[in-house]
């Protein structure tokens, strides 16, 4: 599974070096004309090679910003990274971008979330798909086309010598995102990071997509970040997951800890939030009350606790003016002022009946 360090591991040379992926104590802030903007704070993750990290949590919370540090696709001139990323022992904040390019579509790729923005629609999907290709292996335009006919027809698009001269706007939805899939693998990279490539999607061709990813991964053997809102797609492609709230990590575990005894309550709104199938059509959605806080000016102590129905719980005024770290919790992490004993209580008695109901 991937390693999910404790924050007071940042930093220290033990785990950074086993990691294939290790992020540490990251910041990226934005500089804007109302203020700077804090968007990822104090980030710390591992990913072993060849598993699955899920990150959840709703727009805003800081996922994708975060993995586009890690592919260095941020605009320099108005962002601030700090901290660690190393990419099998490798920093890659300061790298130079010539560096960066060399490693972008060659070691670490990503699937990007609107496929129709993402792919040009001057080019044909086989030109794309060989593009990179080409430039990383040195390959022929011949060559090329070969590899992107051979990668269409991996990721299941039918008749791939056809539509390897297809446009973007005559694929469907789906079609799309297997082409974009097909053009992150093209290279074999080592690092795949997926933001939210279901979301458009229907949940049959969602499916398929998390199939087609797992699949791939025992093929080529990839690591992949796997970033998305719904925890009904976690439970079926993560090892472990890493829950994002208003830039930073609230909670971090095995996919079944989370989903099964999650111990942090953004977490239990979260999977409260869910529809489920066998739930009477009487009892109405329990979305999480509130919106997520401004990161031009967050909210002090818990970022959380204006939405959080437990804080009362919390002896003191703490929620309000002590952020918690990040500590162990009923074997996983979890960033909460609620005592474990109080979070068992409420698990057992309100959440679980909740979500059985």
């Amino acid at each position: 599974m991937s390693t999910l360090t404790k924050p007071e591991a940042a930093g220290t040379p033990a785990g950074a070096g086993d990691a294939f992926l290790s992020v540490r104590d990251l910041r990226v802030r934005f500089r804007t004309e109302d203020g700077i903007v804090k968007a990822v704070n104090e980030l710390n993750f591992d990913l072993e090679a060849g598993k699955t990290l899920g990150i959840v949590g709703e727009s805003g919370s800081g996922k994708s910003v975060s993995n586009l540090a890690v592919m260095g696709l941020h605009n320099p001139r108005n962002t601030t990274i700090e901290g660690s990323i190393k990419l099998e022992g490798q920093e890659l904040i300061g790298l130079p971008q010539r560096d960066l390019e060399k490693l972008r579509g060659n070691k670490m790729a990503m699937i990007f979330q609107d496929s129709l923005a993402a792919l040009s629609p001057y080019y044909t999907i086989g030109r794309q798909i060989a593009e990179p290709f080409m430039k990383h292996t040195g390959a022929n335009k011949k060559e090329g086309r070969e590899r992107a006919i051979e990668m269409l027809a991996k990721v299941g698009i039918p008749q791939p010598d056809k539509r390897v001269d297809s446009y973007p706007h005559e694929f469907s939805g789906g079609m799309r995102q297997r082409a974009m899939i097909a053009m992150s693998l093209v290279c074999n990279p080592k690092l795949l990071i997926a933001d939210e490539p279901t979301t458009a999607l229907d949940v049959t061709v969602q499916a398929q997509i998390v199939d087609l990813l797992k699949d791939l991964q025992q093929e080529f053997g990839t690591s992949i970040i796997f970033i998305t809102h719904d925890l009904g797609v976690i439970r079926e492609i993560a090892d472990d997951v890493l829950v994002m709230y208003a830039g930073r990590a609230v909670e971090r575990g095995t996919m079944r800890e989370i989903l099964k005894t999650p111990q942090h309550p953004y977490g239990w709104g979260l999977l409260s939030s869910i529809p489920r199938i066998n739930a009477s059509v009487d009892i109405p959605l329990r979305p999480i009350p509130g919106s997520p806080p401004s990161l031009l000016n967050p909210p002090s102590g818990c970022a959380f606790n204006p939405r959080c129905e437990f804080r009362e719980q919390v002896t003191g005024d703490k929620c309000r003016t002590e952020r918690p770290a990040l500590e162990e919790a009923n074997g996983h992490l979890s960033a909460c002022h609620l005592t474990p004993a109080q979070k068992q209580s409420i698990l057992t008695e309100q959440i679980l009946p909740r979500l059985s109901s």
